[in-house]
């Protein structure tokens, strides 16, 4: 594991600010190189393969681009736990619904390589196109099947939105073969699907998860937030206090855990938010509590639209 660095440990319950994980990646006065990049999945396994050979760890952190702290937050807590870190950038065409916002999803990687040379910790960034993710066609390609999770919660409203999330992170596994996966808290039911995957197929990499990072006022750190207004940026924390609202409830004893969720949907709809859900679910795997467990077991979370932003939000209780 690489300690050169100086990367502060990021762990449940730490509190973590974002001047920390952006200068903290590398030390002060290191000079700033552009992060290596590659685009083909031959080069990428060649490359990881030359790191192996010389007894390395890797850690992969895959994303979608449009990279902000949260991203630099899941590459520290990779640096942290392996000798080399690779990046993924991929806007995977699979995950996204018919009228969802895949072509206007942004697309900012001159910028996303700045800020990576700026940040550090990030040895290979792989930016790979469609065809080397789907050498067959999008159209023509293997996926995979996922469990009733899969088409409950944001899965009713993003039907097959699971299956191309975990059909990609398959692929990039299978072509980094890291020995540590690193994701990201906020979408918490991407995260246990990955997980069951993982454990379902045998493959051989540890999953690690960093917490979500919130902007001062409790607003989830995002991509999607450029999407909103300025005024709609003002009602946005509203997500996260109906989310506290309902975990303070549970704390205190509520067992009625429908009623719970009503007001917090109708403290949204108050506030201009169109809801999708908000639901009590059990920590350990999303499955709906069907008697009253203690509050360390539950986790609340929620989907709702501002404006044109689809936020999604979660709150261990």
């Amino acid at each position: 594991m690489s300690t050169q660095s100086g990367i502060a440990a990021i762990r449940p319950g730490n509190t973590v600010s974002l001047d920390t994980i952006v200068h903290q990646c590398i030390p002060l006065g290191v000079v700033l190189t552009e992060v290596s990049m590659l685009i083909t999945a031959s080069e990428t396994r060649e490359t990881v393969s030359s790191w192996r050979a010389a007894g390395a760890s890797v850690a992969l952190v895959p994303t979608m681009g449009s990279l902000h702290a949260g991203h630099n937050s899941l590459v520290a807590l990779a640096h942290e736990h392996a000798d080399r870190v690779v990046m993924s950038i991929f806007v995977n065409p699979t995950q996204f619904g018919v009228d969802e916002d895949f072509d206007a999803y942004p697309r900012t990687l001159d910028e996303d390589r700045a800020g990576i040379a700026e940040v550090g910790g990030v040895d290979l960034l792989f930016v790979p196109d469609v065809s080397e993710i789907y050498p067959f066609g999008v159209d023509e390609a293997v996926r995979l099947s996922l469990p009733e999770l899969s088409r409950e919660l944001c899965g009713v409203r993003r039907p097959g939105h699971f299956e191309g999330v975990v059909s990609v992170v398959c692929r990039l596994l299978n072509i980094v073969t890291p020995d540590k996966l690193v994701l990201g808290r906020k979408d918490y039911q991407q995260l246990i699907l990955v997980k069951r995957m993982i454990a379902d197929l045998r493959l051989s990499v540890e999953v690690l998860s960093a917490p979500t990072l919130r902007e001062p006022d409790g607003l989830a750190i995002s991509s999607r937030n450029r999407y909103l207004s300025e005024q709609e940026r003002t009602h946005a924390p509203a997500l996260h206090a109906a989310l506290t609202q309902v975990t303070a409830a549970l704390q205190d004893g509520a067992s009625d855990y429908a009623a719970v969720e009503q007001e917090a949907v109708a403290s949204l709809q108050a506030r201009g938010f169109r809801p999708e859900y908000v639901e009590v679910r059990r920590l350990a795997d999303l499955t709906k509590p069907r008697h009253p467990h203690a509050p360390s077991e539950l986790i609340v979370v929620a989907a709702a639209s501002l404006g044109g932003a689809r936020l999604i939000d979660n709150l261990r209780v």
